[in-house]
This record gives C-alpha cells, sequence and structure tokens, in this order.
C-alpha cells in the first residue's frame, strides 16, 4: 500500500474501553491493553507503507522480540484514551518502538517495544527490504524511565502446569500470538494476588516461536516484590515475563 497523505512519523488513535475489555473489577485487562498497542503499532506502519501486506511481498513480517510496560494505573470501563507512538530507531532487521497510553491528556503507561524482520518462509530474520527514510526517529524520546532488558530465569523456578499450542492462539504470522503468551501466564496467578496487588511494570522476552500442535511448560519463580514465569518447550526457553508489583 503507498504512503498516506496524512502520514506522521508521530501517531496517535483514540480508543474507547467497552466492557468486554475489563475486568471484574472495571480495569482493563493487561491482555487487551497489549492486544490495542499491537493494533496501534499495526496502523502507524500500514499508514507508513510498510504494514504486514506490504512486507508480504517480500515474504516479510514483523515480530515482536522484547517489551516493556510501565503502569501508574490502568483505564478503566468508558474510558477514552490515546495511543502515541513513535520509532526511536530502525535499522537493518531491528527496531525500537515507543508507545504512551494516555487518559484525559493524562500519561497513565509508558511502553518500549523491541521488533525484528521475520521472513516468513525461511522463518529467519533478515535485512527490511522497503524504504523508511520518509519516517523520522526519535532516539532521545523515550516513553519508559527503564528499557527492555533481558530476564534471567531462576533454574529452581516451579512447574505450574503444561499446555499445547490450541488453532485460537495463533495469528496471522502462523504462529502464536505475542499476547497468548502473556494471557497463559496471567492466568494462573491466584485471584486474591491479582485483587490485592497491582503491577508496576511488566517485562516480557520473546525467545522462539511456538507452533499448532507442540506442547509447552509454564514455569514460575518468586522474589521479594517480582513474579518471573518461563515457558519452555523440550526444556528450552521460549518466553519470559517479569512482573513487578507495587
Amino acid at each position: 500500500m503507498p504512503i498516506a497523505p496524512n502520514f506522521k512519523s508521530i501517531y496517535s488513535q483514540d480508543w474507547e474501553i467497552n466492557f468486554m475489555q475489563c475486568t471484574p473489577n472495571g480495569n482493563l485487562r493487561y491482555t487487551d491493553l497489549c492486544n490495542m498497542l499491537q493494533l496501534t503499532a499495526a496502523a502507524h506502519s500500514e499508514s507508513g507503507g510498510f504494514s504486514f501486506i506490504d512486507m508480504q511481498e517480500y515474504n516479510q513480517a514483523w515480530v515482536l522480540s522484547r517489551m516493556r510496560l510501565e503502569i501508574t494505573k490502568l483505564p478503566k470501563w468508558k474510558d477514552q484514551i490515546t495511543i502515541k507512538t513513535w520509532i526511536n530507531s530502525l535499522e537493518n532487521s531491528r527496531s525500537v518502538r515507543a508507545m504512551e497510553v494516555s487518559v484525559n491528556g493524562e500519561k497513565c503507561i509508558g511502553v518500549e517495544t523491541f521488533w525484528a524482520v521475520f521472513n516468513t518462509k525461511t522463518r529467519r530474520p533478515e535485512g527490511m527490504v522497503l524504504a523508511h527514510g520518509h519516517c523520522e526517529k526519535y532516539p532521545e524520546n523515550r516513553a519508559t524511565t527503564q528499557p527492555f532488558s533481558k530476564i534471567e530465569i531462576d533454574a529452581s523456578k516451579q512447574l505450574l502446569f503444561e499446555r499445547k499450542v490450541v488453532l485460537s492462539d495463533l495469528d496471522i504470522v502462523n504462529h502464536v500470538n505475542n499476547v497468548k503468551y502473556l494471557e497463559w501466564c496471567l492466568d494462573v496467578v491466584e485471584e486474591t494476588i491479582m485483587s490485592r496487588k497491582s503491577i508496576a511494570s511488566l517485562d516480557m522476552n520473546f525467545l522462539k516461536e511456538l507452533s499448532l500442535g507442540e506442547v509447552v511448560e509454564i514455569h514460575e519463580s518468586n522474589t521479594e516484590g517480582q513474579t518471573i514465569f518461563s515457558i519452555t518447550k523440550d526444556s528450552k526457553s521460549v518466553f519470559a515475563l517479569a512482573v513487578n508489583w507495587k
């Protein structure tokens, strides 16, 4: 698709939180928040001429590698929110994208994401083919106080349960969508913990892709103020999540 006439290097999209996106206490679900972040990034890419459809002409797609969310407060049911996004860097096969969520003009969530260009036939990273010089980069304009980071997985982690990848877990790239990993992990947190505590930040490392029918194990380890989840296949890590509690 051609570059949109109204393309801007800093993109904003408004959303209204509906009841299907909320937990029983009326707060926006973390998974639905991540879905909206993903859709906003996709809309910005589409307006800039490097959407999924554009990149598929060269058998390429964006895949998420790392993500950090810093959460001051969660939007609630019927809130009107604005998600703003811009690119910090884009070189060869790698890109860092920043995002901010605000309610009534007040920032409540900051996000830093790390994306890779992925060949959907070879299933390997490669340099981006499409031109992106028209998109200004903002390397100094960070959305979080801390950057995304590598999560260290505790060897003494506890096995929680096994799961088999089903069709509803897959996205258009034919692998498990990144939000599904977060959903699997948060679903095993005790309801009393989720209702008693709030999350200050989430760090996610997406290490290897998963396909239909594969069986994984979900593990947990806890330290003061932090829970680390890891998902493994054949004893090899495919995803890690660090939940930092307030």
